[in-house]
């Protein structure tokens, strides 16, 4: 994997020209190597060892004198201590910070190795470098000070909390309730929040002395009512330990209650619970309700809460691409050393003969084509998302970034979430009946990753989101600009060896176009969306055909990794592309057959 990371980072998106930014001027390849080699040592030696023991000793609850608490492996702090101590969590932020001033590629770059290796203690990492960003945006000078500088320095760890019992990925539905206490609280006005959040990754532990949750809740209007919709959703910082205004702990527990575990077929390492919000367990201060801090204005929580969530999409898609990739190493090791079968000829087989290797039949070479095309093509994917936001951040263009940001999200999450999905389950193939044992890593592999559909966004949500926002957004601005930038590689393409790749690109593009067209021709939001998903089915294959075809412009020579390279970029333009022509068809003529078919006839 190294090899492929290497080369994507520097030979394809060129890492090493972000350095002559003022940001990175401290910078070099050696200085980014550097770092690589740090998180693939700790992934090795910290993280890989327990991700089986993570998966077969997973969280549970403890009663003893102090009361509740939530068990977990000693492997787990170790694993994330180490994580803290190479200063990873605040890698991309300024020197004052305790950061490394790390370009946001060559972050993610870094921290694929920890997705690799344990994809359940990085989880924890994750969403406290996501929690402080959002702070870091968001919050008031104060709340900087005081949560995101200590989230940052892995003192303490974060969440978000955003789906309720009967509400999950509807947001507009959520019930929290957020009632004024203070207006001029040295944190931020102060709230009692009373409510139940379900789903909450990392929402109890023993890792760090606090949890600081990131909550959605309802601002109640003049009337005590909530607001309906996502208007009246606003954003609160509401730590586990109650906190004094310089960032001490004061030693009271704020009034949060663990509810249950979730307990899962996959990723069981992260504590997932559900939490109950002011039921009046805990009595901060001598009062029910769990003690919160505005974030931003009433109102703004949602938009608030994208900020983390467009992160944390990104995450997940580039956690699902490890997990992808992982399964593709240790199928392709197998193949190599798996004697089954022999060469069929004219003649038939010659069963006195020696067996080969299974990576000689062709099949097993399609299912590790596949998986090589779905996991290379995806880490492309993550790293160029990466390298936009860096652009976003510190390059001249940054109205294309942000375009090009939009429209993508929803492929960075989805795509990785379904097609290494796929891989994973071409793993277990390979391995026949060994893969589906406990006896072989790659079951494992499949379990965490089924996961990834439905984190941040389940996959039905970001086909909305995709269709109904981002590709008509500001009169079609985002699309337009991710064509403009697959029209540049198809024209370079002419001139090489892979023209009739970029024909074929070329003409899937029309066909995305196309149908983004006939989908909305009636204005008519459900005959458009009925078929949403299908259609980010097509425009992830588009996007994953322009990318290879863009990575192999920049393969040279005649080694085996070049040759390896131009075999999965020709797989997936044979293999792949091709199926959106079946996608597009129900999406530009809207079959109306899912939209229109009725309960009853279930």
């Amino acid at each position: 994997m190294r090899d492929t990371l290497e080369f994507l980072l520097f030979d394809w998106l060129r890492a090493g020209d972000l350095t002559a930014r003022e940001r990175f001027a401290d910078h070099s390849r050696e200085t980014f190597s550097a770092v690589l080699d740090t998180c693939e040592r700790i992934a090795r030696e910290k993280f890989a060892p327990s991700y089986r023991l993570m998966d077969t000793e997973e969280p549970r609850v403890v009663v003893d004198e102090g009361g509740e608490r939530v068990h977990l492996p000693a492997a787990t702090l170790e694993a994330v201590n180490a994580l803290v101590d190479s200063g990873m969590m605040a890698a991309a932020h300024d020197y004052e910070l305790g950061g490394m001033q790390l370009p946001c590629l060559v972050e993610t770059a870094a921290n694929a190795f920890v997705s690799m290796a344990n994809v359940h203690a990085g989880s924890y990492g994750v969403l406290t470098t996501c929690n402080a960003n959002l702070l870091m945006e968001h919050g008031s000078e104060r709340q900087r000070e005081v949560f995101a500088k200590t989230l940052l320095a892995g003192q303490w760890f974060g969440t978000m909390c955003l789906s309720e019992p009967q509400a999950g990925s509807s947001l507009s539905d959520v019930v929290t309730r957020a009632e004024l206490e203070d207006e001029n609280d040295a944190l931020g006005p102060r709230y009692r929040l009373r409510g139940n959040k379900m789903w909450i990754s990392g929402g109890e532990h023993e890792l760090r002395e606090n949890i600081v949750h990131l909550v959605l809740a309802k601002i109640p209007g003049p009337d005590g009512k909530l607001i309906p919709g996502t208007k009246g959703i606003s954003l609160f910082i509401v730590p586990k330990q109650m906190v004094g205004e310089n960032g001490q702990l004061t030693g009271e527990r704020n009034d949060i209650a663990l509810a249950g575990l979730n307990h899962k077929l996959g990723h069981r390492g992260t504590t997932n619970c559900l939490l109950n919000f002011g039921e009046g367990r805990f009595q901060p201060e001598g009062k029910a309700g769990a003690v919160g801090y505005l974030v931003g204005k009433p109102g703004e929580g949602l938009r608030c809460m994208f900020f983390m969530m467009n992160e944390m999409r990104i995450g997940v898609g580039l956690g699902a691409v490890m997990l992808g990739y992982a399964g593709y190493e240790a199928s392709l090791e197998y193949a190599k050393q798996r004697p089954q079968g022999r060469p069929m000829t004219a003649t038939g087989k010659d069963a006195a003969s020696p067996q080969r290797p299974i990576i000689e039949h062709a099949d097993v070479r399609r299912m590790l084509l596949a998986q090589k095309s779905y996991v290379e093509g995806g880490l492309a994917l993550e790293l160029y998302c990466a390298r936009l936001v860096d652009e976003l951040n510190t390059g001249d263009a940054k109205a294309e970034a942000q375009a090009l940001l939009d429209v993508l999200i929803p492929i960075a999450k989805s795509w990785p979430s379904e097609w290494c999905l796929e891989s994973n389950s071409l793993a277990i193939q390979v391995l026949g009946g060994y893969g589906y044992t406990r006896d072989f890593p790659v079951e494992q592999y499949w379990r965490d990753q089924r996961l990834n559909m439905i984190h941040e966004g389940t996959h039905g949500i970001q086909a909305l989101d995709l269709l109904g926002r981002k590709v008509v957004q500001q009169g079609g601005a985002s699309l337009a600009a991710l064509a403009a930038r697959v029209q540049q590689t198809i024209e370079r393409a002419m001139q090489t060896d892979w023209a009739p790749q970029a024909n074929q690109l070329a003409a899937a593009l029309a066909q995305v176009g196309g149908a983004t067209k006939k989908a909305w021709s009636t204005g008519e939001p459900e005959e458009a969306l009925a078929n949403a998903t299908p259609y980010m089915q097509a425009f992830g294959h588009t996007v994953l055909a322009w990318l290879w075809l863009d990575v192999v412009l920049s393969v040279s020579g005649d080694s085996d990794f070049a040759h390896g390279k131009r075999a999965a970029a020709r797989y997936f333009f044979a293999y792949e592309l091709p199926k959106i022509g079946a996608w597009l068809d129900v999406v530009a003529r809207r079959e109306p057959l899912c939209r229109e078919m009725k309960s009853e006839y279930f």
